[in-house]
């Protein structure tokens, strides 16, 4: 008596032994307007939750224009048509939270390493304006505009020597308010 129950291959995806450290390409099926079609979400797998029970998930993380998606996905659903295994990695932990905090970290100090830069489009657009006034002639126009450009305010990155940021400036004036008090 072999009656089929789902349309997964169960024993298959029991048996590929998906894992937290794993590169996975999961292969879903997605309905769109009657017609079905596959779409890929390939990413890391931060945790397996139940094993390979009838109710085991297992969560993906891929990072897309910048942003961290992460996906769960149930292993034995029939949405899913098939889940390729591109790379192993070996690591020390059941769940890789962590690796969210870890990225939020290296994007947080990669803003601290930048610059800030005050320019609009407002700036060149005075400055044209000024030149076409001035000098009239179209070709002297776009000589002028490719040399100069116009001035920009540059705020200092903390950490330059003999520019003050503005809580070192405000540090600076609590200081003198406090020896005020105490005189």
């Amino acid at each position: 008596m072999n009656s089929v129950i789902t349309p997964v291959p169960t024993m298959e995806r029991a048996k590929l032994g998906v894992r937290p450290g794993d590169t996975v390409r999961v292969h879903q099926k997605v309905i769109e307007k009657g017609k079905t079609r596959l779409q890929v979400f390939e990413g890391l797998v931060l945790s397996v939750k139940h094993g390979t029970e009838a109710g085991a998930t297992f969560t993906v993380r891929a990072v897309m224009s910048g942003i961290g998606v992460e996906k769960i996905f149930p292993l034995y659903s029939p949405i899913i048509d098939k889940i390729e295994i591109t790379k192993r990695s070996k690591v020390r932990r059941a769940k890789l939270y962590f690796i969210r905090d870890k990225v939020a970290r290296e994007v947080r100090r990669q803003l601290r390493n930048m610059r800030m830069v005050k320019m609009s489009t407002e700036d060149y657009a005075e400055t044209e304006k000024l030149e076409v006034a001035e000098e009239g002639s179209p070709v002297e126009e776009e000589v002028v505009l490719a040399t100069e450009t116009p001035e920009v305010e540059v705020v200092a990155e903390s950490g330059e020597e003999g520019v003050e940021t503005p809580t070192e400036v405000a540090a600076e004036e609590s200081r003198e308010e406090k020896k005020d008090e105490n005189a």
